[in-house]
């Protein structure tokens, strides 16, 4: 949901609101993070710019501090050589920037969440991350006195919560009332692929917007094939031959061939021709060398999302494709034009996007994650004018100052600016009431076609308007965070008792789920309690939405009568049913009212094996991988 520029906001607070960005560090001299007309850096502010080479802060950017260890990191600064940090960075905070664009598209005004807001930098990521690196920069981010912290980065391994470097500087962070945003991952749509799972964290996936990029082939019969790409130029300025199979080698069969191997390309057969090709091996900075005007490629089903390219190329589904062939095969003058790429708009949006990585988490079965989803799909956002606009460094090195990324790496600021925004309007909020926020006002989203669901959407799409004003909150304290962890694993080291433990059914979360471990009837409860955060007079009523004719849902009790703000009433919800088929889920949602506030809370219940359908099970990690495995960041 786009924020409009009129929206009422709180100027003077959210200006001493800090943001953390734990990512590949920033480009400075963006116009995203100029500080023109800014006041004074926050008083609270403890941390320092520590930038490194060539680096230097202003009352935008109060703050760097770099760890990377990357081999490839030469220039030891804060400064982002790979773009995926300033991207991030203008997305939860970026000032207002008229005339931004792609070489004219997506064109309009850049604005980060909470454009007033401050920006702090942790460079603890180059080509990759590192565990000492990523603790490192949560521990000095909290020291600093940061607000909301902005991660857009995971590991592709499942890694138990004592081995996992973001849950524990996260927890860390929730120590001191910092909220930790994170993104789910880009391994979707496979069940049980996101790493983020922590019940502290704030799990973002990617939804789409109402604004698709395409990309058009032009046919020499007048015909179009539509597909993905983000192409800045033609392929040529008119219809171009185009080339397949034998045409394009002198030394290597028809099928290998028409797969377009860079060893089978004739740089005098594809010259100032457009190569028609039945594979694509991801190797376009090679292909690229072969001296052909662009390519057709097939779309491996990536989710129709569209990337940048650094040479015209589109990307065709099989209709195109074979649409493509057709004409090819019927005439021996076959001509084609890919065009420079266009926006179209999406009424259906939004949707998940196909990458975005789906709960639950092997090691966290009852809880749902992601818990919430944001706009990831196509996002313009400043950009490092020294990086790789398609991070083929190769062949692309167009400076760019905003370019188009696709991620959950771009859903994670979206929702770290809408926590920003929150908490310009309730300061003294804790982090888990800014998360219950969040939460309780996301709208829902149709299951169909997300067979996975709430395991896919979370409580559904954020609503940051609505979320500053909930009506009530579940809040969950440290030592409940502390107690569930107990409950799946003993704490590496706590000054804490764990005893009692809380199952994950028990901590006072948002959402409500189980899977089931059992064949036959079922009856299960989840004790939560509710604060106050409306008028002090307010009663709320339950109601329910979803198909319950599969499950029973018992309320008690079904009315909560707050007299005082703040004030806190607890209540259960009780969940019966018949045994269930494996494979199947049960959803509902419980919604408390008082005409006025809808706080709506997920209910799922479930029976699947999800190591199964996740893929491998993988192995419980030792703590070696703390500190050696790599964490690949999500760079689209």
């Amino acid at each position: 949901m786009r924020i409009s520029q009129t929206v009422q906001r709180q100027p003077s607070v959210e200006s001493d609101i800090i943001i953390g960005v734990i990512d590949s560090g920033i480009w400075p001299e963006s116009e995203s993070f100029n500080d023109e007309g800014m006041g004074p850096i926050p008083t609270k502010w403890n941390g320092s710019c520590l930038g490194g080479n060539d680096f230097t802060c202003n009352r935008k950017i109060i703050g760097a501090r770099v760890y990377s260890r990357d081999i490839l990191e030469i220039n030891i600064s804060a400064r982002d050589f790979i773009g995926h940090g300033t991207h991030a960075a203008s997305i939860a905070a970026g000032n207002e920037v008229s005339d931004a664009s792609y070489y004219g598209l997506a064109h309009g005004v850049a604005r980060g969440g909470v454009p007033s807001a401050r920006i702090a930098v942790y460079k603890a990521c180059g080509e990759h991350c590192y565990s000492t690196d990523i603790l490192s920069a949560f521990d000095d981010a909290i020291a600093d006195g940061v607000d909301i912290i902005s991660a857009s980065f995971n590991f592709h391994d499942h890694l138990e919560l004592n081995n996992d470097p973001i849950a524990i500087g996260s927890f860390h962070a929730v120590q001191k009332n910092i909220l930790t945003v994170n993104s789910a991952g880009n391994d979707g749509p496979a069940v049980s692929s996101t790493t983020s799972y922590a019940p502290w964290i704030l799990s973002v996936g990617a939804s789409n917007t109402d604004r698709r990029i395409i990309d058009k082939l032009l046919l020499g019969t007048g015909a179009v094939a539509v597909g993905h790409g983000i192409n800045a130029f033609p392929s040529s300025d008119g219809y171009a031959p185009l080339a397949y199979g034998k045409e394009v080698t002198t030394n290597c069969s028809e099928d290998d061939a028409r797969k377009c191997a860079f060893s089978c390309l004739d740089s005098s057969l594809v010259e100032q021709k457009v190569i028609l090709c039945d594979e694509y091996y991801r190797d376009l900075d090679i292909l690229k060398e072969s001296g052909a005007l662009g390519f057709i490629i097939p779309d491996y089903g990536e989710g129709k999302v569209s990337r940048i390219m650094p040479y015209p190329v589109i990307t065709l589904g099989d209709t195109d494709l074979n649409l493509v062939r057709a004409y090819k095969n019927s005439t021996t003058l076959a001509r084609v034009q890919i065009l420079k790429s266009e926006v179209i708009e999406v009424p259906d949006a939004p949707r998940v996007a196909l990458f975005s990585s789906r709960g639950p988490h092997r090691f966290l079965l009852d809880i749902i994650k992601p818990d919430v989803i944001a706009p990831g799909v196509e996002i313009l956002a400043a950009f490092s004018p020294v990086a790789s606009p398609s991070g083929m460094s190769s062949i692309d090195t167009r400076p760019l100052k905003y370019n188009i990324e696709s991620g959950t790496s771009m859903a994670c600021p979206h929702v770290a600016g809408a926590a920003a925004f929150v908490k310009s309007f309730h300061p003294d909020w804790s982090p888990s009431a800014i998360k219950s926020a969040l939460m309780t006002t996301a709208f829902e989203l149709n299951a169909p076609p997300h067979t996975q669901a709430e395991f896919a959407f979370g409580s559904g799409h954020i609503d940051p308007l609505k979320a500053i004003n909930p009506g009530l909150v579940y809040e969950v304290s440290v030592m409940e965070y502390l107690r569930t962890w107990c409950n799946l694993s003993e704490p590496a080291s706590t000054d804490f008792s764990c005893s009692p433990t809380l199952t994950p059914k028990e901590i006072n979360y948002p959402s409500m789920a189980v899977r089931l471990e059992k064949k036959d009837a079922f009856k299960v409860s989840f004790p939560r309690t509710l604060k106050n955060v409306g008028p002090a007079n307010s009663t709320y009523k339950a109601i329910f939405k979803g198909d319950r004719s599969n499950m029973r849902i018992i309320v008690k009790p079904d009315t909560l009568h707050f007299s005082e703000v703040n004030e806190k009433m607890s209540f259960t919800v009780t969940v019966r049913g018949k045994q269930m088929t494996p494979w199947t889920i049960l959803r509902s949602s419980l919604i408390w009212t008082d005409g006025v506030h809808y706080a709506r809370s997920p209910i799922v219940v479930y029976a699947e094996e999800i190591t199964k359908s996740g893929g491998k099970q993988q192995p419980k990690p030792s703590w070696f991988h703390v500190f050696v495995i790599s964490i690949i960041m999500v760079l689209w």
